[in-house]
């Protein structure tokens, strides 16, 4: 009587067969630890490469930006140099004309038009006054000049590049001045001209358009931390505090530094001291412009390696396969030892353990023998036995291929003359030697790819691929000369012809490339009918 269903009831033990078929086989567990081993390879190839790329890319922008700030250093000293020498030149002429201000004018005017490195041009008598100015718009002429600028040069006097200060017309400049001294050693004042740093200048000029068009800027301080040039004109004149590249350039140093500017942005500067003029130039790219390049270089590095990351897990997947199946992976090739692909399938296979592997040597020990003695057979039976040169069945394959491939050719059809009255004079025997040396002469007197064949009896034909009609027409006149002036032993000289055609240009109407045979033949009996022993072209 069955039990009633209640809490006592027994339950139904669970199918064994379901719970062995619910564990990881030998193939599942291989399969999943090459994926893991495969995947995690994969990311932190991938991860070591943003990184490594990454501060490539920084060490790179640093530096970039430090030779190019060294270069600008060294133009901007040049420039400098450029500019003392012009003053110190004038300074040389208006020695003897301090008391003509029309001349001191002429040369102002001229300092600021001859090659726009001056804003304006001043010359300032040694008690401070304005001898000459321009451009005259300034109205200083005849005036005391009390500023910054001037007081420096008048009391150094000697060869000077200023601070930035605000000049008398309410400018903030720097002046650049050459004194004037007198042949007998007196000082007579000093010519001068001014760089307007908030207009347009030279600086401007030499900065503003450089190199870089990937979103590096620069920025020229001087030594008490103002900027004297700016991208952003409205920040010249700003004193930079805080910027750790300003205060090692203070200290006279040149090199990199990654920092966050005053705009709360990551950057990567290079920076070198302008040592004449005591400026320092800074060459500064944002570090996220910097690092544009790196997501398009990493998804192309990406896009180039999933291809393979794919390749890698089909395989994977293919190797526990072959590991769990390697017998049956043998036996479905031994299906297959006619192919010419059976010895490559059977040594693309992995025989892990002792047994599979000896099987596949002797597989592979038996394809080779099968397959030498089919290579044997397909060779016995292509060519022609007394020559060694190919039959018709293999000028015939030849054919097909070359028509198919398009490949152009000459065609010689070559005849022993009177080679019936040869046998029966001398036998079939010596027959046979004639046919011989025939067919060494063709061989010496052809190239490694040109297909050499006995198409019957005295009949040869001669393939040259990619040879010209007048070319294969040299070619048979070489046999026909060596034939005509040497054979074997014992022999009467013996006589060829030949007709020559070639494919496609004699045979351009038709499309089969047996034609060019048949007007190859046509010129043969055309040279026969000719008297024998020469050459006819199609």
């Amino acid at each position: 009587m069955p039990a009633p269903h209640g809490r006592g009831t027994a339950r139904p033990l669970p199918d064994m067969s379901m719970r062995i078929h619910t564990r990881l086989d030998l193939r599942r567990l291989i399969l999943l630890l090459s994926l893991a081993v495969a995947l995690f390879s994969f990311f932190n190839s991938f991860h070591a490469s943003y990184q490594t790329q990454r501060d490539l890319l920084i060490r790179h922008t640093l530096e970039a930006n430090r030779v190019y700030a060294a270069k600008l250093r060294q133009s901007a000293e040049q420039l400098l140099g450029s500019m003392h020498q012009q003053l110190a030149y004038s300074a040389g002429l208006l020695v003897e004309r301090m008391s003509q201000p029309e001349r001191l004018a002429d040369e102002t005017e001229r300092l600021i038009r001859q090659n726009r490195h001056f804003n304006s041009a001043f010359v300032v008598r040694h008690d401070g006054k304005v001898m000459a100015a321009s451009p005259e718009s300034l109205g200083l002429l005849g005036q005391m000049l009390d500023s910054a600028g001037a007081r420096e040069a008048l009391d150094k006097r000697r060869p000077l590049i200023s601070d930035p200060y605000v000049s008398a017309t309410n400018r903030l400049v720097v002046f650049i001045s050459q004194p004037i001294f007198a042949d007998d050693g007196s000082y007579q004042g000093y010519i001068g001209g001014s760089l307007y740093l908030q207009h347009e200048n030279i600086l401007h000029t030499l900065l503003g358009e450089h190199f870089y068009q990937d979103g590096t800027y620069l920025y020229v301080v001087d030594r008490n931390r103002r900027l004297i040039y700016h991208q952003d004109q409205g920040r010249v004149g700003e004193i930079a505090t805080g910027n750790p590249v300003v205060e090692r350039l203070i200290r006279g140093e040149e090199g990199t530094l990654a920092l966050t500017n005053s705009r709360g942005i990551e950057t990567l500067a290079g920076f070198a001291p302008v040592t004449a003029s005591g400026w320092d130039i800074v060459a500064q790219r944002p570090l996220e412009l910097a690092l544009e390049e790196l997501d398009g270089l990493m998804l192309n590095i990406l896009r180039l390696s999933l291809p393979m990351l794919l390749l890698s897990l089909a395989g994977i997947w293919w190797l526990s396969h072959l590991i769990s199946r390697p017998l049956w992976q043998l036996a479905r090739s031994a299906q297959h030892w006619d192919t010419e692909e059976a010895p490559e399938q059977v040594r693309r296979l992995h025989a892990w353990y002792f047994e599979a592997d000896q099987l596949k040597r002797a597989i592979l020990a038996s394809l080779a023998l099968l397959h030498q003695r089919l290579g044997k057979l397909s060779q016995e039976s292509l060519t022609d036995p007394l020559t060694g040169l190919g039959n018709r069945r293999c000028l015939q394959a030849q054919l097909e291929r070359w028509q198919q491939q398009r490949q152009p050719f000459a065609a010689i059809a070559l005849d022993i003359d009177h080679f019936k009255q040869v046998n029966d004079n001398h036998g079939h025997e010596f027959g046979d030697r004639v046919l011989q040396h025939l067919a060494q002469q063709m061989s010496d007197c052809s190239r490694a790819s040109d297909l050499l064949c006995r198409s019957g009896g005295e009949e040869f034909v001669m393939l040259l691929p990619g040879a010209s009609l007048e070319a294969a027409r040299q070619v048979a006149e070489r046999v026909r000369t060596q034939m005509g002036n040497t054979c074997c032993a014992d022999c009467p000289s013996v006589t060829l012809s030949a007709g020559v055609a070639h494919w496609p240009d004699s045979a351009a109407s038709v499309a089969s490339v047996e034609e060019v045979l048949k007007r190859a033949d046509a010129a043969l009996y055309q040279a026969k009918h000719a008297g024998r022993n020469r050459v006819e072209m199609a």
